[in-house]
């Protein structure tokens, strides 16, 4: 049955079904509930793309990532839906891999299903040169962008001061007399730049110079390649005093090189994920704090869509989760 056929068994025009669906409050109780009775009978379901199209909105918002499998995003995705759910939105999501034509064309691909609004997951939708892509899309649609910061009309970031976090570690593993800190990483997006920014800053505080050697990058993003990294790098004679990664599953890759060469050494990784708990020693890392940005996310996509203003940037500060892997004198 059609909204037309409901309306013809309720003796109610087809108008009259459409502000029941739309739950509005033109309608008589006694008539609201006459034409539900019709409907659970009938088993009727309504179109909700001829909803959206009625309504002028899908409830529907479009979330792009670049890989569901990764960690970070999985559960930046669980806390967005979860929080979009809650509010009555669903969701369309697309993981786009690394490119910038996939990105592009998943983008438009959400935009074409007329989603309400857009909400890219991690820095790796802030390109170093054309964001063009990004400014016809929040011409259309409110954007908001986790983890990132670009300065677009329309466009909302909320994210953590990963900078910040970084200088941090490195004055607490100086305090503690570390002098040769291995900073492992593997991509530079905005995330990574900030992050190894923070390194070169809290080096510079604490009187320590840059040396080459111990910036180390991964070829891949994953435990195995950092383990060969880091393994490589002990055999060639470069031993380090401490450690920091710029994410977790690469401080496990340093964890079990070292403990291999019978090396104990501080670590600390970020993102504060699973993997800090099921290593042994138990890893120190830096939690991010999405359990507060992407819920945040969510309440400022909710007052653009409903007309009010929001700021264009929500900066979060970090906290460290101090395992075994680091302790401060203050935590033992």
């Amino acid at each position: 049955m059609n909204i037309h056929d409901i309306a013809a068994r309720c003796g109610v025009s087809s108008a009259t079904v459409s502000r029941v669906l739309n739950h509005s409050p033109k309608v008589s109780e006694k008539t609201r509930e006459r034409v539900l009775t019709v409907m659970r009978e009938e088993g009727y379901t309504p179109n909700a793309f001829a909803r959206g199209l009625g309504l002028d909105s899908m409830k529907m918002v479009g979330i792009l990532c670049t890989d569901v499998a990764d960690l970070y995003y999985a559960r930046a995705v669980s806390l967005v839906e979860r929080s979009l759910r809650e509010r009555g939105f669903d969701i369309l999501l697309c993981c786009t891999g690394n490119t910038l034509a996939e990105k592009q064309r998943q983008l438009n691909r959400l935009l074409e299903k007329r989603v309400d609004a857009l909400v890219l997951i991690g820095s790796a939708f802030r390109e170093e040169q054309d964001n063009s892509h990004l400014k016809k899309a929040a011409d259309q649609v409110p954007v908001v962008i986790i983890n990132a910061w670009i300065s677009i009309p329309n466009v909302h970031c909320v994210l953590c001061d990963e900078r910040e976090a970084m200088e941090r570690n490195i004055r607490l593993l100086a305090a503690k007399g570390c002098r040769r800190i291995l900073y492992l990483y593997d991509t530079l997006t905005y995330s990574g730049l900030e992050k190894l920014s923070g390194i070169r800053e809290g080096l510079a505080a604490c009187g320590l110079p840059e040396q080459k050697e111990l910036f180390l990058k991964t070829p891949e993003k994953s435990i195995a390649s950092a383990r060969q990294a880091v393994k490589e790098l002990l055999e060639g004679g470069i031993l380090p005093d401490a450690v920091a990664a710029s994410e977790d599953l690469l401080a496990v890759g340093a964890q079990k090189a070292l403990k291999e060469a019978g090396i104990c050494i501080p670590l600390i990784g970020f993102n504060n994920s699973t993997y800090g708990e099921c290593t042994s020693p138990a890893l120190t890392s830096v939690d991010n704090m999405l359990d507060m940005i992407c819920p945040t996310a969510v309440q400022l996509l909710a007052k653009r869509l409903a007309g009010q203003e929001a700021p264009q940037k929500i900066l979060f500060s970090s906290r460290l989760v101090e395992r075994e892997t680091f302790q401060t004198e203050e935590s033992k």
